[in-house]
């Protein structure tokens, strides 16, 4: 007799796991922090213009704004691990680019090669929550979305001492070695992820939403340079919000979407993305303002005069905090929620902000609200991967992780553009050389107080509980293994499939895996019976279903059955045959 037995989610994961992920995405934010210390040099370094030199910058940002979800759907597809070596695989060939070269175009190609390591953020999150049990994957996914934050935090300092002491090209070597030691350490460790989304690559709707995101991104970042009245602005503007329109129109009559827009509609995965995007425009703000605060000679009457290695050092916290967060974060979100969490994180931002109008006018103090703003910002990035994973399907974690880190991408890009707009438009000229202003340091404060503030209300209008379709998907996330997923209750389930999984004399099976499939072939939960045989599986909409059930001993269960998408349960009791011995 052959025996069927059951995918454990944890299959083949080691303790070593959670560390190696985490560093893979604190080496793609050491990449984006790289030339911070060295930004207002890169005219000169590069021998160019300054409009010119901000698209070392821009490129990075516009390929890692593109990659993002297109690596996170191809992860789903093919292999979650696989694309994650991948894109740190072309960061590290783009850093080498960099490193070789001071020519202006050059550079530009190796930065853009660089952005396609943003990818590693939503894979690393979808790997965990594929493998890892309910007890370690709240931590993990906290740490994982804070990495960010706390690779730009380590990075400042560093990337600042390398380029006092050294040929700035070294800054390229160090992140093309970390690349490296990434994916050795991801091939040694990391399983690959045995879910596998159904269907194939959207190949027009990433070309849609490539074009769109440039199309978008383009005069957010350069608008301050063009003029933001100017013909080519406003026509970029138009022209993206039409691709990304038409763009819409055929994800919405696709078959295997890149984005699945219907679930990105859902009031829990549209509030949790629109509320990334405040937290990405409070993150960005911060890490523009106090380095030039601390760095602007004491001569302003305001400026702190501490050297770009100190500021690096004062400013470090931000990220360090942000690390330190995340197994509170785990204890928080266990007991209050992911929301509620979201919720505490942007009030402690505001709290940052808003004592930080104050607290300008010594080092120390900006010591405190880098503390302060990396708790807040802790808080609030380790909630919503959680929002998120459960809110879809396991087979479309890795998309929809993409898509809400291009959320908080599109944040920091918006930021860095009303932010560096402010700053020169309130600058003093002294000898042709623009000094920010105290006025400007402040009004950007309350710039990113107010976006916190509307990122508030988002986190408050996300449901109180997951809905009925998103039933299944959270008590699965919860779950430490397959068993404890049995235990959610029948009753739970108001718009769903039903019933009892019972052998072939109606006994009740125990610890039957009931999967839900879509008529997209797609899988839209999955659960175990409970001991008295019971299972229940929301569903995320209305239409026909194929509910699959299989046991060990036990011939396995295909059977047809349609939800009319109304909040009621149909009652479908499956009889599962018994199992053949072949001869």
């Amino acid at each position: 007799m052959t025996h069927t037995t059951t995918d454990q989610p944890a299959r083949g994961a080691s303790g070593a796991v959670v560390p190696v992920l985490a560093f893979a995405g604190i080496v793609v934010a050491v990449m984006q922090t790289l030339l911070v210390p060295v930004i207002k040099d890169l005219p000169q370094l590069l021998g160019t213009e300054p409009s010119n030199a901000t698209w070392v910058l821009t490129s990075t940002l516009l390929s890692g704004a593109v990659a993002t979800p297109i690596m996170g759907r191809l992860g789903d597809l093919y292999g979650k691990r696989r694309m994650l070596v991948l894109s740190l695989a072309v960061m590290v060939v783009g850093a080498l680019v960099s490193a070789l070269t001071s020519d202006l175009l050059t550079m530009i190609a190796g930065r853009t090669l660089q952005g396609f390591a943003m990818g590693a953020i939503p894979l690393g999150i979808g790997l965990m929550r594929d493998m890892l049990p309910r007890e370690k994957l709240g931590s993990a996914m906290a740490l994982m979305s804070s990495s960010i934050g706390v690779g730009g935090g380590l990075a400042l300092p560093a990337a600042a001492l390398v380029a006092q002491h050294m040929d700035w090209h070294a800054l390229f070597y160090g992140a093309a070695g970390l690349g490296v030691l990434s994916i050795a350490l991801t091939l040694l460790v990391v399983p690959e992820s045995p879910m596998r989304a159904e269907g194939s690559f959207d190949v027009p709707g990433a070309i849609g939403l490539s074009a769109g995101l440039v199309l978008l991104l383009l005069p957010i970042t350069k608008g301050s340079d063009w003029g933001w009245s100017s013909g080519t602005t406003l026509g970029l503007f138009a022209a993206s919000v039409a691709v990304l329109l038409l763009w819409g129109v055929f994800e919405l009559r696709h078959s295997a979407p890149l984005v699945d827009l219907r679930t990105t509609a859902r009031p829990a995965v549209l509030f949790t993305n629109l509320a990334s995007i405040m937290v990405g425009v409070s993150f960005y703000v911060v890490s523009l303002v106090l380095p030039q605060l601390l760095q602007l000679p004491k001569a302003t009457g305001y400026g702190l005069g501490q050297s770009m290695v100190t500021a690096g050092l004062l400013v470090a916290p931000l990220g360090l905090t942000m690390m330190f967060t995340a197994p509170v974060y785990a204890r928080l979100s266990a007991k209050y929620g992911p929301k509620t969490t979201l919720i505490l994180g942007m009030l402690i931002i505001a709290i940052g902000y808003g004592a930080g109008l104050g607290l300008m006018s010594a080092p120390w103090q900006s010591l405190v609200i880098a503390v302060v703003l990396g708790a807040g910002i802790g808080l609030a990035y380790s909630s919503l991967p959680a929002l998120i994973v459960g809110a879809v399907p396991a087979s479309e974690t890795g998309a929809a992780n993409g898509l809400n880190t291009l959320m908080r991408s599109i944040g920091t890009s918006v930021s860095s553009a009303v932010i560096g707009m402010v700053l020169a438009n309130t600058a003093n000229h002294v000898g042709g050389v623009a000094v920010p202003t105290m006025h400007g340091f402040r009004v950007s404060f309350l710039i990113a107080t107010g976006a916190v503030a509307v990122g508030l209300v988002l986190a408050l209008l996300l449901p109180k509980r997951s809905r009925p379709a998103e039933v299944a998907q959270h008590t699965q996330l919860r779950a430490s293994s397959q068993e404890e997923a049995a235990l959610a209750n029948a009753e739970d389930v108001l718009r769903g499939f039903r019933g009892r999984v019972l052998d072939a004399a109606g006994g009740p099976v125990a610890r039957a895996k009931v999967t839900l499939i879509d008529r997209r072939g797609r899988q839209a939960g999955a659960t175990l019976s409970a001991e008295d045989g019971t299972y229940a599986l929301a569903v995320p909409a209305e239409g026909a279903y194929v509910l699959a059930a299989k046991a060990a001993g036990h011939g396995p269960l295909a059977s047809s059955a349609t939800h009319a998408g109304d909040d009621r349960a149909v009652d479908l009791d499956l009889a599962l045959p018994g199992e053949t011995v072949n001869a």
